[in-house]
């Protein structure tokens, strides 16, 4: 929906679970030579600046990569998107939080492939802007739901693809259902990224069975919850990211990273992480 603006949410604790989940992915990807093509297919701005109002109005950030920013424990997968963020910060001080095709761009190489597609018209502006002279990369204003199938397969049969749309709707989660059943047919060895919010929707529950359907040769899902909801029971209070295909040496990541960010950014006395897998 296009009164859904990421500006709100940019650094919270579910774009850190995220993050580190694409950014674990690429790096296993960056480790042939091959090219490959990543497809975002609600790409936002790109890039956010955490002393607008939009991030100020609630501060999401600041119980997400707030909270890590001046740890020196960080587990090795954490460390490395913390990092990674840092670049984007002139000066040490925590001002602007990169947007997944941002912090994608900033680890692919020359010869990889970034798609990027954006509805709204004002993130998708400055979305072009931020891209513009970029050889590699290609943003268009379109339905990325839509778009997917002519960007699979890609010629050099390596890729991975995120979705992580608002769900604002309830037709949302049918459509990821769709787009993955319908990406497989044309790219089966791809690797798939869905990020979905946990929030109080029976559609967001029966997501992962969902997906788990359509992924029989092997998945990874992590789930992290560290927030309460309101007195209504609303409110984001934890996020998952499910992974088809997923790269063999993520669980192992995850399975250190996931504890201590549970602890890291818990709002509440009882935070939890989930992760489960079946191999190929």
């Amino acid at each position: 929906m296009l009164a859904y603006r990421h500006a709100f949410h940019a650094g919270n604790h579910a774009d850190v679970l995220k993050h580190i989940v694409l950014l674990r992915v690429l790096a296993h990807l960056n480790q042939k030579d091959k090219p490959y093509r990543l497809v975002d297919t609600h790409a936002g701005a790109g890039g956010y600046s955490l002393h607008d109002a939009a991030a100020q109005k609630k501060g999401e950030y600041l119980n997400g990569i707030a909270r890590l920013w001046h740890r020196d424990d960080l587990p090795p997968a954490v460390a490395d998107y913390v990092a990674l963020v840092r670049q984007f910060n002139a000066g040490g001080e925590l001002s602007h939080y990169p947007g997944s095709p941002t912090l994608a761009h900033a680890v692919m190489r020359d010869h990889d492939e970034l798609r990027l597609f954006e509805l709204h018209p004002a993130d998708h502006r400055t979305l072009e802007l931020g891209f513009a002279g970029v050889r590699s990369a290609r943003v268009q204003r379109a339905d990325g739901f839509a778009a997917l199938k002519s960007q699979l397969p890609p010629v050099s049969r390596r890729g991975a693809v995120l979705i992580d749309p608002s769900y604002e709707g309830h037709d949302d989660y049918a459509k990821v259902v769709h787009a993955l059943r319908d990406g497989l047919q044309r790219f089966a060895e791809g690797t798939y990224l869905v990020w979905y919010p946990q929030v109080a929707k029976l559609e967001s529950a029966r997501l992962p069975k969902q997906l788990k359907a359509l992924a029989p040769k092997g998945w990874l899902h992590a789930t992290l919850t560290v927030q309460r909801p309101d007195a209504q029971g609303f409110g984001l209070a934890g996020s998952g990211v499910f992974v088809i295909n997923p790269p063999y040496t993520l669980h192992a990541e995850l399975k250190v990273a996931l504890p201590w960010l549970a602890k890291a950014l818990a709002q509440h006395d009882s935070p939890t992480w989930v992760l489960e897998h079946r191999a190929d």
